[in-house]
């Protein structure tokens, strides 16, 4: 007896080491696929503790860590029954830090997406960005939230909130701002993200998760096979750096024509010049949607019938293809390979580079005032 009362105390503190929900109950079946481990992620970077979380709840299975505020796994049923990982990612917090430049899974900001010259003028003054795309800023440059270990707020078995303080001046940005994302699993499906911030001095934020998904699990070697359907009757036009010229290029019969659900491969090789830039799809789609959370995308995936819907805040989603992943890139969770074209992201987030473009949506935010934004990933079977 007394062995057997050592085995199940040993038990329970493996369930409750590193912060991490001990949720047992109402877990999906076969959440067993999640082997990414704790010990892995125990480390420090930048003096700070970095940990592995986990929520649960009856359809979902979520994996986290602090460093980035970075999905590391996420597992959802599929057509068979069973549970498939559909996030791209790593098997430790050094392999994170390390190729910290991809974003697998992360927070990113100040800025999500790019500001041109790496640089804005805001109340008069200009600010210098870092550059880390050629000339421009990418992300919110080197020090991007998206590479600082965030504190835990609070955590419960299906919600847990992480916090970080990005100082004044931090990546060139002005303004001490002080943010917030809560992640939430719901019953029906979905993974909530909510995001809050203040400053105290005026500045630009424009905040957004890049996870990179695979319907059909990752480390499967394509997303060509699936259907996407995104509200959006125009993109932001880009540059030949990707930068936008300030203009709208209208999407009705064209390559980025997704009105109506639509393979993603079936046009992603046209002659389009847009598509030539960005060797396919990275682009700004200019949702129709005006006010609320609404529905503005869905994707679909035959081969495991998970469907994907997006519901946001936001006036525009990011939809990139994939198309700077190449087989030669570090392995991911489990010794995977993440080939070309093998993810796509589905960014919520305020246009890129409307710093620099006073006809797009204001990212500026003031003294007083409180960022706030929602986006909810929901996921059904079909």
């Amino acid at each position: 007896m007394k062995d057997k009362l050592i085995i199940s105390l040993l038990a329970c503190a493996l369930l409750t080491c590193g912060c991490q929900s001990n949720a047992t109950k109402n877990s999906p079946q076969q959440a067993g696929q999640d082997t990414v481990s704790n010990s892995a992620f125990d480390s420090r970077i930048d003096g700070k503790d970095v940990r592995l979380f986990r929520l649960k709840n009856n359809k979902l299975a979520l994996t986290l860590t602090n460093y980035g505020a970075r999905l590391v796994s996420l597992s959802v049923p599929e057509k068979n029954g069973r549970t498939t990982d559909v996030i791209l990612g790593y098997d430790s917090a050094k392999e994170y830090k390390d190729n910290a430049d991809n974003f697998y899974g992360a927070i990113v900001g100040r800025y999500g997406n790019r500001i041109g010259k790496a640089s804005f003028t805001l109340n008069g003054k200009s600010y210098a960005l870092e550059k880390n795309d050629g000339e421009h800023s990418l992300h919110g440059g080197t020090n991007g939230v998206y590479n600082k270990v965030w504190d835990l707020v609070s955590n419960s078995d299906t919600s847990i909130t992480l916090a970080y303080t990005s100082p004044d001046q931090e990546a060139g940005y002005p303004g001490t701002v002080k943010m917030q994302v809560t992640y939430t699993l719901e019953e029906n499906g979905g993974l909530d993200i909510a995001y809050q911030a203040t400053t105290d001095k005026e500045t630009v934020l424009n905040l957004t998760n890049h996870a990179y998904f695979n319907l059909n699990g990752a480390g499967d070697p394509s997303i060509l096979d699936h259907e996407l359907q995104i509200d959006a009757k125009a993109i932001t036009e880009v540059d030949n750096t990707l930068i936008p010229t300030g203009k709208s290029f209208p999407v009705i019969g064209t390559a980025f024509d997704f009105t109506k659900p639509r393979l993603i491969g079936v046009h992603i090789e046209d002659e389009d010049p847009q598509l030539k830039i960005g060797k396919g799809y990275d682009h700004n789609f200019e949702l129709d949607k005006k006010t609320g959370f609404q529905k503005v995308a869905s994707v679909y995936a035959p081969k495991t019938g998970i469907q994907m819907e997006i519901f946001t805040t936001e006036p525009g989603l990011q939809f990139y293809s994939g198309n700077f992943m190449t087989a030669d890139d570090p392995k991911g969770k489990a010794g995977k390979s993440y080939p070309f074209r093998s993810a796509f992201c589905l960014e919520t987030q305020h246009f890129p580079d409307a710093p620099n473009h006073p006809n797009f949506a204001s990212t500026v935010l003031k003294p007083g005032e409180k960022y706030s934004s929602k986006t909810t990933y929901r996921f059904t079977v079909k």
